[in-house]
């Protein structure tokens, strides 16, 4: 049976969401191949006419989610209020797997394999070029203000710290505290 132009990389997609979706949730260790591909509805067996192995998944659904962040929180949004309200919003405290990767993973980056660490660098830097953007139109293409520096470290630190003290009156403090910065 031939499939439709398009079929493949549809697929594709389709597995890299649930991917991204799942690693947020649950962990880059947290769900085996074989839950991924249950999660997108298709079978295991499936999985490397896509991909070659784990570490190439894990790093495609790190890119997706980023982008996913950068287009939602950083593109859509036409202020730096607008950012910081989504961004440092209670849902996004309360639901990693639809936000920010570099928040919900980026303390295991370092533990990873090359592609994988790669994948959260071009996160990272990825998050910090679009708040220079939102925080200094005019500044030269690729240049980081000390500004930028500390607002993305607050930013990502907020979220981190607020699902880490286990305290829900806590952590909507920390998340206030980091918009105020």
């Amino acid at each position: 049976m031939r499939y439709p132009e398009g079929h493949k990389e549809a697929v594709r997609e389709k597995i890299v969401d649930a991917a991204a979706k799942a690693l947020r949730r649950y962990g880059i260790d947290g769900v085996s191949i074989p839950k991924l591909m249950k999660r997108a509805g298709l079978t295991h067996g499936g999985f490397y006419v896509h991909f070659k192995d784990r570490d190439e998944l894990v790093a495609a659904a790190i890119g997706a989610a980023a982008a996913n962040t950068g287009k939602t929180v950083f593109e859509e949004q036409e202020t730096l209020e607008g950012t910081l309200r989504l961004y440092l919003s209670e849902q996004h405290l309360d639901d990693p797997a639809t936000g920010c990767v570099v928040a919900a993973l980026g303390t295991d980056a370092t533990r990873q394999p090359a592609p994988v660490r790669r994948a959260f660098a071009d996160a990272a830097r990825g998050l910090l070029f679009l708040l220079e953007k939102k925080l200094h139109p005019d500044s030269p293409k690729g240049k980081l203000s000390d500004d930028t520096l500390l607002r993305g470290a607050s930013m990502i630190g907020a979220l981190v710290l607020g699902r880490a003290v286990g305290d829900d009156a806590l952590a909507r403090r920390i998340l206030a505290a980091a918009k105020a910065l």
